[in-house]
């Protein structure tokens, strides 16, 4: 069995990325094809977990442009990441590994609220744990709580899961010319405006010292591979 170059990391999944090959909503093939993947990760010994998106159900960002407060707006997407973390959990744990969802939104007739004590011991009785919910707060994006959680957790790293495997010079679905970086820091992605992450998210990822890998998704067995050092993928930080 490969040697896993982590002890723990937090997996930023995008919710984009559930709805599989549909524009809209929950793709289950697709999702129980990432509990797979996660389940995979987990039996090398590395400690999961992740912090899912909810743009495959609604963005608050969008939603407010029509007219809703950003507030208001916000809340309804950090809704749309507890149901997505529901169905997350529900394929790892029939994957056969026990999880949990935890959510900084207060709803403990769906799933546990999250609390840093509760979810270190989730960690080290070897659960996965899907976080949801975002920071609690609006105006802050999933990526932002990805590096937060991370932190939280004592983890070494956040792997991002995106659909291209890397950070590039351009947009490499747009320029054949555009090139992949195998390492850049945290500064440097800033200065190059690479849009990695939101500006938030990479600040607090430096002040941590929180390296950010970004990997393709799309392949199966991606997240044991990028956890082995295997595989195209960028590191930030």
């Amino acid at each position: 069995m490969a040697k896993p170059n982590y002890r723990r990391v937090i997996v930023k999944l995008s919710g984009e990325a559930l709805s599989g090959p549909e524009k809209f909503g929950i793709h289950q093939p697709t999702i129980d094809r990432f509990a797979a993947d996660l389940v995979a990760a987990h039996k090398l010994g590395t400690g999961l977990g992740v912090v899912v998106g909810g743009g495959n159900v609604l963005r608050g960002a969008q939603i407010s442009e029509n007219g809703l407060s950003r507030p208001t707006a916000d809340a309804m997407g950090m809704l749309a990441t507890v149901m997505n973390a529901l169905v997350l959990v529900t394929a790892i744990e029939r994957a056969g590994v026990s999880a949990r969802a935890m959510s900084a939104l207060i709803m403990p007739q769906v799933c546990e609220t999250y609390e840093r004590q509760s979810a270190l011991r989730h960690l080290e009785q070897g659960r996965i744990i899907v976080f949801a919910g975002g920071t609690g707060n609006p105006f802050f994006t999933t990526d932002t709580t990805a590096v937060l959680r991370a932190a939280e957790m004592e983890c070494q790293a956040v792997l991002k899961a995106t659909d291209v495997d890397g950070v590039y010079t351009a947009d490499p679905k747009k320029d054949p010319k555009a090139t992949r970086y195998d390492r850049l820091d945290h500064q440097e992605a800033l200065d190059r405006k690479l849009k990695v992450m939101d500006a938030t998210a990479f600040a607090l990822a430096q002040e941590n010292r929180m390296p950010i890998i970004v990997f393709s998704i799309r392949e199966q067995g991606a997240i044991e591979n990028v956890l082995c050092g295997k595989g195209p993928f960028t590191t930030v930080g």
